[in-house]
């Protein structure tokens, strides 16, 4: 029976997985023309000492590229001129909402004392105060523009790398640059709404570094969780805990008492340990180096994958029968630790339906109810809110949190194919589940949440890779379980099946990952084959040099204009981009405001957005 499962689950997974492959191609195919098919990201630049970045970019396309290059944009730091603009936003913030005060009470003109959190010092006129504080502001944004824009200390060693055909932008995303493979690396660019800027200022060289601490922690982080959720788990084993606590047992001896002990609280307490830990997994993403929105998710939602298999899933199995299994662990060999996992898996059906219960069909509750965005819009409203402006961002409804969401359903998915075998009765907790995710799901992803990026589906090789580890996973407990009772004789039949799942899932990383990873050459030159035809690629300069305007220079909001001259040699950066979105403004908490830039021959208007 494990046998015609596997195959009916390797079959299904083929089949779905050929299905996204060729819905990514004609999605990539029938989409319109966009910045990331013809951008490409550069990092680790080589620094010259008798030019800047820019023109050593310039020159090494040009010179490498001839035919194909179009143009480029360098990237900026602006830590300093950050911290600038995120004053002023909050100054103008505080200028908007006294002057709304202002408007509704025009017999009482608001005041504020100069000192410390306005709580000593002259009293002044508030609107006259703020007004004057951002004048200042703008002189020294000013300064700081000119400095950012001319000191070449500012321009980090990469850039966004435009090309007239997306098949030129396919051959230098996928090919090696230089004869020294650590320089002049290419990548596919991702959209701009998708670029995590902050991590381009981070030097290539020590993203390995950041990458192996950050592994390290992710293990003693799994391991550290394991204390905390060995003693939750220990509640569901009433005589454990009595032995540790025995002062416990007559409160442990009420009826009302054990029953929440054993049913509910156990599912609860684990499921709050785990409310900060997405948070915490991101953080550990974004200080890896990631350059995308994307795959700082995708990066998360594995790490958080790791951990929910680790901590929930087996730590739950092995720790909620800790002190009946602590020695057998402790001194059997590692051989045995399936046989011993699968020993302790019936025991643990009951708490894995609590949790189903409590995790998810209350998690599905409340997402279809939005308590908590609920909560915190109120909480903001009574506290923070005081202009248009604040209240826009408490009403934002973000995207759908696949950092956290996809693996709990993988998780759930894991519990199903172990438990249909050993403990059938968890089956309809788990499909009652599934079934109400899809409908609740699907609707909040068409109507409420706001689309963040766009991927293309680039989160389906990592789901199908979770569904195959979840299928070896069962085949191993399977085969402990049945080392323990009679049909051990059946046990080496099982060995194979794990080698022919892990085979099957080679094949299809093999056969369909390389779609979700390169841009066929084929692909790009039919495109660029029907820009030509339709004469679509009119102004692909200028749309592309607009495209990946450092955030600093995105156009946002109009406000107070101040004038900067800029070099002609700068000209180029300074034309008009599109408008991001608050997704984009949230990164680092950028702040938007307006200004004039004068070259020789025109003028040109940007926004000045933070970037730390």
């Amino acid at each position: 029976m494990e046998y015609l499962f596997t195959f009916w689950a390797c079959y299904m997974l083929y089949k779905e997985y050929d299905r996204v492959a060729s819905m990514r191609l004609n999605f990539l195919a029938s989409k319109g023309r966009c910045p990331e098919q013809f951008t490409v990201l550069v990092r680790n630049v080589p620094r010259d000492s008798g030019r800047s970045v820019s023109d050593s970019v310039e020159t090494f396309f040009r010179r490498n590229h001839p035919d194909h290059y179009l143009c480029h944009q360098p990237v900026y730091n602006t830590k300093k001129f950050a911290k600038l603009v995120r004053k002023r936003d909050k100054l103008q913030n505080w200028l908007d909402y006294n002057q709304l005060k202002f408007e509704r009470n025009p017999n009482n003109r608001p005041t504020k004392k100069r000192g410390f959190l306005g709580l000593w010092g002259q009293r002044v006129d508030s609107i006259d105060f703020y007004k004057e504080q951002i004048k200042h502001l703008d002189i020294q944004l000013t300064m700081e523009c000119k400095k950012v824009l001319k000191d070449p200390k500012s321009v980090i060693p990469a850039a966004f790398v435009s090309f007239k055909s997306r098949w030129g932008a396919a051959v230098c995303a996928q090919t090696q640059q230089s004869k020294n493979p650590t320089l002049w690396l290419t990548n596919w660019a991702p959209e701009p709404r998708d670029v995590y800027w902050k991590n381009l200022a981070i030097p290539y060289v020590s993203l390995t570094i950041r990458r192996l601490v950050i592994a390290i922690s992710m293990f003693a982080l799994v391991f550290f969780y394991m204390i905390p959720i060995a003693f939750v788990q220990s509640l569901a084993n009433l005589e454990g805990l009595q032995k540790v606590a025995p002062f416990l047992r007559p409160l442990i001896e009420w009826k009302v008492v054990k029953s929440f002990l054993q049913g509910f609280l156990p599912g609860l307490a684990l499921k709050i340990f785990l409310l900060a830990l997405p948070s915490i997994l991101m953080l550990m993403s974004k200080i890896e180096g990631h350059v995308s929105l994307a795959v700082l998710e995708r990066k998360t939602a594995a790490k958080y994958y790791y951990f929910m298999l680790v901590n929930v899933f087996l730590g739950s199995i092995a720790a909620g029968t800790a002190f009946q299994q602590l020695h057998a662990f402790l001194h059997q060999s590692a051989t045995q630790i399936p046989r011993n996992i699968g020993v302790s898996i019936p025991m643990k059906a009951t708490f894995f339906i609590t949790y189903i219960m409590v995790d998810g069909w209350a998690g599905i509750a409340s997402e279809i109810l939005r308590l908590k965005p609920l909560v915190i819009f109120h909480l903001k409203n009574m506290f923070l809110v005081k202009t248009e402006r604040d209240l826009e961002k408490a009403m934002n409804a973000k995207s759908v949190d696949f950092p956290e969401a996809l693996p709990s359903l993988q998780l759930y998915f894991l519990l199903g194919i172990v438990y249909m075998v050993v403990t059938p009765v968890l089956l309809p907790f788990i499909l009652v589940f599934f079934a109400f995710a899809h409908f609740v799901y699907r609707h909040q992803v068409i109507n409420v949440y706001n689309q963040k990026y766009e991927s293309a589906a680039a989160f389906w090789p990592h789901v199908h890779g979770r569904i195959i580890a979840s299928l070896v996973i069962s085949q191993l407990l399977l085969m402990g379980l049945l080392s323990t009772k009679k049909a051990a004789n059946s046990t080496p039949l099982l060995i194979v099946l794990p080698i022919l799942t892990l085979t099957f899932h080679k094949y299809c990383k093999n056969r369909f990952e390389p779609a979700f990873r390169k841009y066929p050459l084929e692909e790009a030159m039919t495109k660029d084959t029907q820009d030509l035809a339709f004469e679509s690629d009119v102004g692909l300069k200028s749309y592309l040099t607009n495209a990946y305007v450092h955030p600093i220079f995105h156009s946002f909001e109009e406000v107070e204009l101040a004038e900067v001259r800029v070099d002609k040699n700068q000209a180029h950066i300074m034309n008009p981009s599109p408008t991001i979105n608050e997704d984009e403004r949230s990164q680092s908490g950028h702040t938007v405001y307006r200004y004039e830039f004068e070259s020789q021959t025109r003028m040109y208007r940007n926004d000045i957005e933070a970037q730390p």
